[in-house]
């Protein structure tokens, strides 16, 4: 009977989660009920899920509404062709941004509700119903539809569950609007009785017509729809048949067996064969096949990539190039991932530089078509702060109280009527669907069109994308290709094709033993030398490297995963440590624990040692230990099935008369890993693209450094890189007209900033600087700049400022007033070169001065920080200081002042809720120390924005690598600015 029901995915309208919807529905014992969202399936696969479980009949539907929000009509799918077909109109419209119409065309699968008006201007089709609701009953009275009760049915929406669900739509409506609470009118919100009715009520509302009951009972029996959650839905096929890709992927395994290990390994090759029969017995070739023909591709195009995630613990992807993770070199164990008990395959996530990305993507979607492919949505929901930001403002809050109610909740201002209302309301709001978007990498490949499961949003990325996500997605059987975008790699890219114009040098990057066992390469990781590197940069990273003399490929793929923050956060990071220094100093917790874990010193590292631990501690069965897997990945939506195995973990190990503190310790390491473990070929992928990193940065650190600079994204700002490539010896020029190019370049040993590093420097200036130069040679004067590049005034007086001219010999207030006069004379048309040269007018001025203080400050406005000379010359005081961060170990437990560059900060909460934080700086010399600022310290001298802090404080040492204490710090002055 109930036609017309509304989710929370009716966004910023619906008020009840489906769990709700469902419970509500069987409360008032209603029998079937169809899910008609606002524009979207995106709740239907869950709701019939739901449905089941409740013994009541789903249907499916969509409430079609036109941009300004009217009701245009209700489809009901009678069957999956009939959701087929409402999904495929619902896309055409979404893709092509088209309008929808106020008449949809003729479906053969769908009924069509239309909302009651007195008067049609066409005929009704066989499928087509006008929907009558409780509140239409007097104007039918009046109405010839009474006349043709055979096309009526009762429509009775459904959008709350009682008072305080229409109170949260208000909100909702208001946000959506964005307009105030008190501007909203009733065309704008949905009728306050929209919510399930009492069976005998509704046969009273329509007593008069009972012939509506009648039909709309008649559609109910008349529609299903039955998804099959157990199947795979993912392309079954590559070549066409099983058969034939079994043969494909043997093939081409056998012969990526040869390329990785050579003709005579029989340990490799008997894993291989092991894996390909696993695979094909489990359907999983064409997943296999279909990642390969996208890394053939793209190592076609000259594409660096990277493969990773569980995935990469198959011999059969390393022989296909999927993966450079040797699994047998780290004893990679492929069962644990693909077991008898295990429906879904491998994940491999791929990444690619941001620049290729793209170019990927759309070659899967033209290869595998528009009909089968879509990236992978997202349900952006309200939370945190931005609830309170948008109920302030539909409460007409000032800025600076919104502000305040955001960064001091507790705050004694906040406390009065409205912000108490804001704080009930806020409560109800919290993870609710707020708009969708995009996954951050995941495509679906299909079988049967997409839209067979969902309709399709457009994005501005420009790539079709389904409207439910990933959690959706898995259940309806579908497994996600991740194609990734990371900064990493583009800065590898860029770095092997700097060098091979810089020096001659062809780099083949994937000689990756090569690199590991290198001696320069892993001095320098054991030094924490990784300024640029990927996944090895942060402070604590660098730091984590020197504590545990980190020199080889394993000791950094346990690092990788070591400093993730569930390890760190259950304070077994630092135990690892300690054990990896005296490993005779410890005592394992339980034999299970030594008998599986004496690699990683009896510490849970990685993703398989929880699953160990649990398999073999507390006797959990393969298929419980694989949902704790995808639960530390945060790929699990189910707290109940976690709190399940949460339980029958303490149930076993009851049963093995384990001791409550031993299994509560155990439990306390395995549950710290949620949603932040690393499966080890995980990690090995990271540590793989580290050490290209860390090789480049070794051998070639000037064009690595450049790279790095060039690639954006990286954990610190431009000017650190920059300190990093003048550390490294580079000599660094400001951006210059003749040699700069609009990204950072090298010459040798000399940098040149690029031109999109410059604030108010339009991008299109910029590269017709570089166009018209490479054109037509270098420019020769300012005058003749000024004939060539259309720039306006401000942006010539931006490059004077940071004295792109200075080829000219001329100062720049000289080139000031010169661009001033000739900038007032008519311009030639602009990247026409003149038949004759002109002898240029030349300028007496009286000598101007011009201070290198004057530079640097014009250097940190329009670039963000000073070249000609260091920060620290800029300051007010002489004082330098006589310890720098290279003599820190020297005064261990000792009192020091030091002066430091601010880089970052790192924001960590104690158990009490109050903040410490930890500090990077660079000292005058360029080189790293890093700080740590207790609550206390914290409260009396906190930070005040960056700059360079004078710090008094104690040097304090942990396994070799030493940090500062700080009792106090001040902020440093700078010199003012001579002009101002």
């Amino acid at each position: 009977m109930y036609l017309n029901c509304h989710s929370y995915y009716s966004l910023r309208y619906g008020t009840l989660s489906l769990e709700q919807l469902v419970s509500e529905a069987s409360k008032n014992d209603v029998r079937a009920m169809a899910l008609t969202d606002i524009n979207n399936t995106t709740g239907t696969l869950d709701f019939i899920a739901e449905c089941r479980l409740k013994g009541i009949k789903p249907l499916a539907g969509i409430e079609f509404r036109n941009t300004s929000g009217r009701l245009l009509y209700i489809a009901i799918a009678c069957n999956n062709k009939g959701f087929h077909e409402m999904n495929e109109f619902l896309t055409r419209h979404n893709l092509e941004n088209a309008p929808l119409p106020d008449r949809p065309p003729a479906f053969s699968n769908s009924f069509i509700i239309f909302p009651f008006k007195q008067t049609f201007s066409y005929a009704l089709r066989e499928n087509e119903f006008v929907g009558i609701k409780p509140a239409d009953i007097n104007r039918l009275h009046v109405s010839d539809l009474k006349y043709k009760q055979a096309r009526l049915l009762a429509l009775l929406p459904v959008t709350f569950a009682d008072d305080q669900h229409f109170l949260l739509h208000k909100h909702l409506r208001a946000i959506d609007k964005n307009t105030l609470l008190s501007k909203i009118n009733a065309e704008s919100l949905a009728s306050p009785n929209e919510r399930f009715l009492p069976t005998d009520f509704m046969k009273i509302i329509y007593e008069d017509y009972p012939e509506i009951i009648r039909n709309t009972e008649r559609m109910t029996e008349n529609c299903m729809i039955d998804i099959d959650f157990g199947t795979v839905k993912n392309k079954l096929t590559f070549s066409g048949s099983r058969y034939d890709d079994r043969l494909l992927l043997e093939k081409l395994a056998m012969e990526g067996l040869e390329y990785r290990y050579g003709k005579n390994n029989a340990e490799a090759l008997k894993r291989v064969k092991h894996e390909l029969e696993v695979i094909d017995r489990l359907g999983f070739s064409a997943y296999f096949l279909i990642t390969w023909d996208i890394i053939r591709y793209s190592m076609s195009r000259g594409f660096y990539h990277v493969g990773r995630g569980s995935g990469a613990n198959s011999i059969v992807a390393y022989c296909l190039k999927i993966t450079d993770v040797d699994p047998i070199e780290l004893n990679l164990y492929f069962e644990r991932f693909i077991n008898p008990k295990r429906t879904s395959p491998p994940d491999f996530d791929i990444d690619y530089s941001w620049k290729d990305r793209d170019d990927v993507l759309d070659y899967i979607f033209k290869r595998y078509g528009n009909q089968h492919t879509a990236l992978l949505g997202t349900i952006s929901t309200f939370h945190d702060r931005s609830i309170f930001r948008e109920l302030g403002k539909v409460y007409g809050l000032p800025k600076e109280d919104i502000d305040r109610l955001v960064d001091e909740p507790g705050a004694a201002l906040n406390r009065n009527e409205i912000t108490g209302q804001i704080e009930e309301i806020g409560a109800l709001l919290i993870d609710f669907p707020n708009i969708r978007s995009i996954h951050a990498g995941g495509v679906l490949i299909s079988e049967e069109p997409i839209t067979c499961y969902t309709a399709l949003d457009m994005p501005p990325k420009g790539f079709q994308t389904t409207q439910f996500d990933m959690y959706v997605a898995e259940m309806a059987g579908f497994e996600k290709l991740d194609i990734l975008s990371q900064r990493g790699i583009g800065h590898i890219n860029e770095c092997v094709d700097i060098i091979r114009a810089n020096r001659g040098v062809k780099i083949e990057i994937h000689q990756v033993d090569k690199f590991k066992k290198d001696q320069l390469v892993n001095e320098r990781l054991n030094q924490g030398e990784a300024i640029g590197c990927f996944y090895i940069e942060s402070p604590a990273m660098r730091g984590l490297l020197k504590k545990l003399r980190c020199r080889d490929y394993p000791a950094l793929v346990a690092a990788s995963s070591i400093i993730r923050p569930g390890v760190a956060k259950s304070g077994m990071m630092k135990e690892y440590i300690r054990r990896f220094h005296h490993p005779d100093q410890f005592t394992y917790l339980h034999p299970v624990m030594e008998e599986h874990l004496k690699e990683t010193f009896g510490v849970m590292v990685f993703q398989e040692d929880v699953i160990k631990i649990c398999h073999h501690f507390a006797g959990l069965d393969l298929a419980d230990a694989d949902i704790l897997r995808r639960a530390m990945a945060g790929r699990f939506r189910s707290k109940k099935e976690f709190e399940r195995i949460r339980d029958r973990f303490f149930a076993n190990c009851r049963t093995r008369n384990y001791s409550e503190e031993l299994i509560t310790e155990v439990w306390r390491q395995v549950a710290s890993f949620a949603g932040y473990a690393f499966s080890k070929a995980h990690s090995a992928s990271y540590a793989v693209e580290s050490y290209q990193s860390l090789y480049l940065k070794t051998y070639f650190p000037l064009e690595f450094m450049v790279a790095v600079i060039n690639n954006f994204g990286g954990f610190y700002r431009t000017w650190v890189y920059v300190n990093e490539a003048r550390r490294c010896g580079a000599n660094i020029n400001l951006p210059c007209v003749n040699q700069s190019t609009y990204k950072t370049c090298i010459y040798g040993k000399d940098i040149y900033i690029g031109l999109v590093h410059i604030a108010n420097l339009e991008q299109k200036t910029a590269e017709t600087i570089v166009y018209e130069r490479e054109k037509h040679g270098h420019y020769q004067s300012l005058e003749d700049f000024i004939r060539r590049v259309p720039a306006e005034t401000g942006e010539l007086v931006t490059l004077i400022r940071l004295n792109a001219f200075r080829f000219t010999g001329k100062t720049k207030k000289q080139l000031l007033w010169e661009a001033h006069m000739l900038n007032g004379q008519p311009k030639s048309k602009p990247l026409m070169p003149r038949l004759f040269e002109e002898e240029s007018h030349e300028f007496a001025l009286p000598q101007l001065e011009q201070s290198q203080l004057e530079d640097a400050y014009d250097e940190t406005e329009l670039l963000g920080f000073p070249v000609t000379i260091s920060a620290f010359d800029m300051l007010e005081t002489s004082f330098r200081g006589n310890i720098f961060a290279r003599d820190l170990l020297n005064y261990k437990n000792k009192k020091i002042k030091i002066l430091g560059n601010l880089v970052t900060i790192k924001y960590v909460q104690t158990i009490k809720g109050e903040w410490m934080h930890f500090g990077c700086f660079i000292d005058m010399y360029g080189e790293f120390f890093d700080s740590v600022h207790f609550p206390d310290s914290l409260k009396k001298y906190p930070f005040r924005g960056t700059g360079i802090y004078l710090i008094l404080g104690k040097v304090v040492e942990e396994f070799g690598f030493p940090s500062i204490e700080v009792e106090k710090m001040a902020k440093m002055p700078f010199k003012k600015d001579p002009r101002y």
